[in-house]
């Protein structure tokens, strides 16, 4: 596991763009060898996305071999309902790149059979060869996907009902009205993302340093799903300062020794 701490939201934003940029330019995709990339929706994921689409303008990067799966989408919600994670994904990020519509692989919160679209969507991952980068953001308690605080660390794709905590942190994306904030949702799995060869999470803010402090510094727990990936053997946390207020000094000194010692030829493909 590590953790990479950058000064602020837009730093943590351009690191984590140069991460995922190098490693599919050092995966070298082709037509017979795709790189598959997971994916989260949300506002801290935002930067990220807007940087690598500045890659892909200036011809740093093609993403003609990537496919990608998103962790999560609303149930009921219409796709094309601007609140959607297929609105996000496409308004964001797809619709300014070059990947194939059809390797860009979302949940279906509106299928006839929620249960059969999770069971397709893990069989989707596993033809694909599983994922080699999962990209991932947290909620202020802790959730990863919609793995609300309780769920299984073992988990799969699965139709999930949203904690209230949740419902309230997203009804800012609906007018802060709780009415109109969907209360169920598709996701994937703890299990699903534990599964990829690498992962990396971003986290930023003070609201959540908190779920920071227990995903490292205290032992895996099911209330705190973002814990589980300390037994992941290729972790990456990608935080900002203020993210790192609850933890201890030592810890951010020791994470901050090692960021810069390990991690800077990636900056540098």
């Amino acid at each position: 596991m590590r953790l990479v701490i950058l000064d602020e939201y837009d730093l943590a934003s351009e690191w984590a763009a140069k991460y995922i940029r190098n490693k599919i330019i050092q995966f070298r995709p082709s037509a017979d060898r795709y790189f598959t990339l997971g994916l989260p929706t949300g506002s801290t994921p935002y930067g990220c996305y807007q940087k690598l689409i500045e890659y892909y303008r200036s011809g740093d990067i093609s993403f003609k071999y990537v496919k990608t799966f998103n962790m999560d989408e609303y149930v009921g919600l219409p796709r094309a309902h601007p609140e959607s994670y297929h609105s996000y994904m496409w308004n964001n990020f797809f619709k300014h790149i070059d990947i194939d519509p059809a390797n860009a692989h979302i949940l279906d919160g509106n299928a006839d059979d929620l249960e059969t679209e999770c069971q397709a969507f893990e069989q989707k991952i596993s033809e694909a060869g599983g994922i080699e980068l999962f990209v991932g953001g947290i909620g202020p308690d802790g959730h990863i996907a919609f793995n609300e605080p309780g769920s299984s660390l073992v988990s799969r794709t699965r139709v999930k009902t949203l904690a209230k905590d949740t419902i309230v942190a997203n009804a800012r994306f609906f007018g802060n009205d709780l009415s109109k904030v969907p209360t169920m949702a598709l996701t994937v799995g703890v299990g699903t993302v534990m599964d990829a060869k690498e992962v990396m999470i971003l986290i930023t803010g003070a609201h959540k340093a908190f779920a920071l402090y227990k995903a490292i510094e205290e032992g895996v727990n099911h209330m705190w799903t973002v814990s589980a990936f300390q037994q992941h053997p290729r972790t990456i946390f990608v935080c900002d300062e203020d993210a790192t207020l609850e933890l201890r000094v030592k810890t951010v000194k020791y994470f901050k020794g090692v960021s810069t010692s390990s991690f800077w030829y990636l900056w540098n493909v």
